[in-house]
């Protein structure tokens, strides 16, 4: 009786691990339930909180979030989007960046017996298989495939040591410095990190690729392994669903919970939308669903550049002979601003009617002064909130007096003199 008792508890015991471990690696393969209850969120969402002016309604479930506009990089939502978190499958991200730029798609590569058993959501990749670089990506990228993940790596660098330096390189050079890589997959590991914000920025530079961007825009697809056919279903379950979704991935383990990286565009807004850490899968949905609506329904674009514009040439005309110029030959200063980086950047709607552009320059200036030397400011603010500001810029170079000037100012100034009397 003890011996069965104990057998028992053995199998209990491995039934428990082996369900952790598929459960701890395991990607979002079924959209089933996501798909069927997009419309019914979606409607219930709107009618809460389209009209919502403020962020505090929101009531999200994600631990970490952010929606960044992807013409100005401006944050236009976070929660805890500066924080280290584990980011699961949002890793193929740059796994799919990095075999883009450096491989030939069109190549036909083997699977290893290494990529063939690793473990949590496959494609199915069976030791020995012939499948391209291209219908890999697809795999990794649609079916979330960590099988392909290994084999792209391989391929590419040799060991996902050498292809993790790859992917730490390109963070690097993207400025994302608080992200780091250990593998191609994201499965869960101590130093394999990122934040809502650089996984943002990361996909922005990502989507500006033509073929990331085919790929993860795809709903379905067919790819070929050893010449029979498989298709994939995105596990991405807002795109084709809601309205102005293009991309890009979603991802789950135990350690990062439910992610989901989205791209959508509505008229001219284009924002990324990143929700990481949220507890089911319905949450991932819904918060990325509010946090899109709230976007479109809050901000709209506003061209910065030509309120600046109008605004500095009311000053030029209302401000005439406004500059003294000590010591320079004269003070006919032209003036302009430094360029702008964000000419057009997304302004809440409760806000545009309070944008000020002020501009602050001193009257008095030391010459000499050459052109593009900052003479001055202007800072563009709304409900007494910096949105923006420039340097104002001279345009022209008034040069210091010598000697030879102030004799012949001299001179100008005794003929007036004598011109007058000679008048009277």
């Amino acid at each position: 009786m003890k011996k069965l008792f104990l057998k028992l508890l053995i199998i209990e015991v491995v039934f428990i691990f082996l369900f952790s471990y598929i459960s701890t690696f395991a990607d979002d393969l079924d959209n089933s339930t996501d798909l069927l209850d997009v419309s019914k969120e979606l409607n219930a969402l709107n009618a809460v909180e389209t009209s919502s002016s403020g962020t505090s309604t929101l009531n999200l479930n994600t631990r970490s979030c952010i929606v960044l506009d992807r013409l100005s990089k401006k944050i236009l939502y976070g929660k805890n989007e500066y924080n280290k978190v584990k980011m699961a499958s949002t890793t193929k991200i740059m796994t799919a960046t990095i075999i883009i730029e450096n491989c030939n798609l069109e190549e036909t590569v083997e699977v290893s017996k290494k990529a063939a058993n690793t473990g949590g959501s496959r494609l199915g990749l069976k030791t020995g298989d012939k499948i391209t670089i291209k219908d890999l990506l697809y795999g990794l990228m649609l079916r979330s495939g960590n099988d392909a993940a290994v084999a792209l790596a391989e391929v590419c660098a040799g060991s996902i040591v050498d292809f993790s330096n790859l992917m730490n390189k390109k963070a690097n050079e993207l400025g994302l410095v608080n992200t780091h890589f250990e593998s191609p997959h994201g499965l869960d590991s101590d130093g394999h990190y990122t934040t809502a914000y650089e996984l943002a920025l990361l996909s922005d530079y990502a989507l500006k690729n033509k073929t990331f961007l085919q790929i993860v825009g795809t709903s379905n697809f067919t790819i070929s392994i050893n010449g029979y056919p498989k298709s994939l279903t995105n596990t991405n379950e807002l795109l084709g669903n809601f309205n102005g979704v293009y991309g890009i991935k979603t991802g789950f383990t135990n350690g990062a919970n439910r992610c989901l990286v989205t791209a959508c565009k509505r008229n001219d807004m284009d924002i990324i939308c990143v929700v990481l850490g949220c507890d089911t899968k319905k949450f991932r949905t819904s918060d990325s669903i509010k946090l899109i609506e709230y976007t479109f329904s809050n901000f709209e674009y506003v061209n910065i550049q030509e309120k600046i514009d109008t605004e500095l040439e009311n000053w030029k005309k209302e401000n005439e002979n406004y500059f003294f110029i000590n010591k320079g030959i004269s003070s006919d200063l032209i003036i302009k601003y430094s360029e702008l980086d964000t000419p057009i950047i997304p302004i809440n709607k409760n806000e545009i009617s309070s944008i000020d552009v002020n501009i602050y320059i001193d009257s008095i200036l030391e010459s000499p002064i050459h052109i593009n030397d900052v003479i001055g400011k202007i800072e563009v603010t709304s409900n007494n909130n910096s949105i923006l500001s420039c340097n104002i810029l001279a345009s022209n170079t008034i040069k210091k007096k010598n000697f030879l000037d102030y004799n012949m100012d001299f001179f100008k100034y005794y003929s007036n003199i004598l011109n007058s009397f000679s008048i009277l």
